[in-house]
């Protein structure tokens, strides 16, 4: 799955030249917590939530309320902003956006292409994305089995499933160590007795079993 697939287009964008609570506002009104920058059509920084909190003076502060409001109206944007912007391309592969946010500990993503901001991915969109990929709201069962690696073990178990004319929906294997993986196998049937006793018959361990209606 690519970028382009899962990421939130159209996203809500700030000048460098608006102020803290302009930032505020906008993020405020669309449960937004980081803005891409933009100037003149090009992408020139990011503004968190964070860099809004650390750029407003503490709670321990002397200034008056007024005061404050009055420092806040005057700090632009550009003054607090992130100009070190980590981008994607929206034909990269999901992976490779998770992969960059969790090696460089952030939640977003900009996604440029031909150096326009086309949207962003978020982590929201990787869950959404995960989510997804092992059908966990489709209806049907999932059933977890345990499976040694070795060649074959897959088509072994597909054949099986197959047998019985139900429809493989996902799949997911994630190496146990010590030899074994649980395959996680999503079945679009809620009768799944008989294919489960085939499993087990051919010397496969069913360690969980879900069903969704």
């Amino acid at each position: 799955m690519f970028v382009r697939n899962k990421m939130t287009t159209n996203p809500f964008t700030i000048s460098p030249d608006a102020t803290i609570p302009d930032a505020h506002e906008i993020m405020a009104k669309h449960k937004v917590r980081r803005l891409p920058v933009m100037k003149n059509g090009k992408l020139v920084g990011i503004v968190s939530k964070e860099d809004i909190i650390q750029a407003s003076p503490s709670k321990a502060t002397t200034f008056s309320m007024g005061e404050i409001t009055y420092l806040l109206s005057k700090t632009k944007i550009s003054q607090i902003m992130s100009k070190n912007i980590i981008t994607i391309s929206p034909d990269a592969l999901l992976e490779e956006a998770a992969i960059l946010m969790r090696d460089n500990e952030i939640s977003f993503l900009p996604v440029v292409e031909n150096g326009k901001l086309v949207g962003i991915i978020t982590e929201s969109n990787i869950f959404d994305a995960f989510i997804e990929l092992l059908g966990f709201r489709e209806p049907g069962t999932r059933l977890t089995v345990e499976a040694e690696d070795a060649p074959g073990i897959m088509s072994n178990l597909t054949r099986i499933i197959g047998d019985y004319g139900a429809n493989i929906t996902n799949v997911a294997v994630y190496r146990g160590g010590h030899g074994k993986s649980a395959v996680v196998i999503g079945i679009n049937t809620l009768n799944t007795e008989e294919i489960e006793r085939s499993i087990e018959d051919k010397g496969f361990k069913i360690l969980y079993k879900l069903q969704n209606k």
